[in-house]
């Protein structure tokens, strides 16, 4: 029997035990924690396991290994912090590893892509774990062809035992419990049915059995055919002319908005209040939509003008960079500018989640200028993707590892004794991974902050759950601080 006759019937079998799990341990729990982490961690061992069993070693040598180590970071990422926005910001950076791994798991490479190609690939992805279980089943396992001895004899014999006795056990189980009332009560009891929580189990179990059999047959089973890929420019090629004329334009245009700007970029907390119709939010928030133009707008334009310039054209690419380097600089201005103007309103009215989510937003565009500059003003467009990509998983890992919600918590209690401004609810909502910070505060605290706080919190987290599924590390490191704060 070939790799695919041994491996689909696996597959399946794999795909309906990791159903069973994805059902207890996601649809059934209390919220996020350690069971979605157990059971992408489930994921990545059984498809190693199927791999290593049906391929040998060396069966998977594309990057999408890489990958799939990525997707169990993330997933701890979900037992590690409490936040719920960094909760979703995880199960995407999951699907994201996950929808590539599976493409590129036997042998691909994800460094040599262009930035189109991913989003492609994604979709690519989608479509074949769609239509991967359907596949699986009646297409890749030939059911004739499996052998008929052994466990797939005697399976087969207990399937035919069964489908006899159940109508038997069914018609005679009837009468007797019509004949005595204290034997109808007794199996009413043992056999009790509920039909919404039988559909809620076979609801779970098919939805993640699927999103497994699609997953496994995508990345090991799926016919090696190439990645699809943006196509070349085709009739679009720009010379040196149109290079030197939207990259100048662009360049004075950029200049001249930074030399009438400069003293309001960097002019500082007392040219802000002695600015005309210029408060701290309408400061912070041109400079952040500033910013939210440059990388809408600028970013693609230079990598579409990059890639409409022909390869042979030395002329051509020698003035991009002479051209296209002075923008990104002043592309640099205006995100300091930005960060500056988010310092400025910090001081002044603290910390809050969109403030902290934005700024880390910019740090990654700070990174992809840099890496555009290493890549794609080099001639190496083609590896430009696979950085961005990397790029925003670190800054989501070094998200992680601020700790959102305490950074928030300890910026704002710093700043109330200068500004006298503490928001006692919003500190109380900023999730669990904040209450360590406030309840070591607490005794900083003006007396009436200090009540409001504590009646926030006690009304936030009455009651740890009791689901082992739901344990999260920030959570019950809440719940400990808070039930000591009680006893106290």
């Amino acid at each position: 029997m070939d790799n695919t006759g041994r491996m689909a019937p696996a597959a399946v079998g794999l795909a309906l035990l990791l159903g069973i799990l994805g059902n207890l341990l996601i649809i059934h729990s209390d919220g996020m924690g350690l069971g979605p982490a157990l059971w992408v961690a489930a994921l990545v061992a059984g498809t190693m396991g199927l791999a290593r069993w049906t391929l040998g070693r060396d069966g998977l040598q594309g990057d999408g290994r890489w990958l799939l180590a990525g997707a169990v970071v993330f997933a701890a990422g979900l037992v590690w912090r409490a936040s719920p926005l960094l909760h979703s910001l995880d199960i995407l950076a999951i699907g994201l590893c996950l929808g590539l791994a599976a493409l590129t798991l036997r042998d691909g490479s994800l460094s040599r892509a262009g930035v189109l190609s991913y989003p492609l690939w994604l979709a690519f992805s989608a479509i074949h774990h769609a239509i991967g279980p359907f596949l699986l089943l009646f297409s890749d396992v030939q059911w004739k062809e499996l052998p008929k001895s052994g466990w797939s004899r005697h399976a087969g014999a207990v399937l035919r035992g069964l489908l006899i006795a159940v109508p038997l056990l069914l018609v005679f189980g009837g009468l007797f419990a019509a004949a005595d009332a204290v034997f109808a009560e007794l199996m009413g009891r043992v056999f009790t049915f509920d039909g919404e929580a039988l559909f809620e189990h076979l609801f779970g179990t098919l939805f993640f059995g699927a999103l497994a059999a699609g997953f496994l047959r995508t990345g090991l089973i799926r016919e090696r055919e190439a990645l699809p890929r943006m196509g070349g420019r085709g009739g679009i090629a720009l010379g040196a002319v149109e290079t030197g004329v939207v990259l100048g334009l662009l360049n004075l245009l950029f200049l001249a908005f930074v030399l009438v700007q400069v003293r309001y970029l960097f002019g500082g907390a007392e040219l802000v209040l002695a600015s005309a119709h210029l408060t701290y939010a309408e400061y912070a928030r041109s400079g952040f939509f500033e910013l939210v133009q440059v990388t809408v707008l600028v970013l693609p334009v230079l990598l579409a003008l990059h890639w409409a310039l022909p390869e042979e054209n030395e002329a051509a690419h020698r003035l991009y960079r002479w051209l296209g380097v002075p923008l990104v600089g002043l592309l640099f201005v205006i995100m300091a500018s930005a960060m500056q103007r988010m310092r400025l309103y910090v001081m002044e009215y603290g910390l809050t989640e969109l403030r902290l989510y934005t700024t880390a937003f910019m740090v990654w565009m700070a990174f992809l200028f840099v890496w555009f500059l290493a890549t794609v003003v080099r001639g190496q467009r083609d590896r430009f993707a696979v950085g961005a990509l990397a790029g925003g998983l670190a800054v989501l890992l070094l998200l992680h590892a601020v700790n959102p919600g305490a950074l928030i918590a300890r910026t704002n209690v710093a700043l109330a004794p200068r500004t006298g401004r503490f928001d006692a609810a919003y500190a109380a909502s900023l999730g669990p991974d904040a209450v360590p910070v406030l309840v070591g505060a607490l005794d900083t605290l003006p007396e009436a902050a200090r009540q409001e706080l504590v009646r926030e919190l006690a009304l936030r987290y009455d009651q740890p759950s009791s689901d082992w599924r739901a344990w999260n590390w920030g959570r019950a490191r809440a719940y400990r601080l808070l039930s000591s704060l009680e006893a106290e």
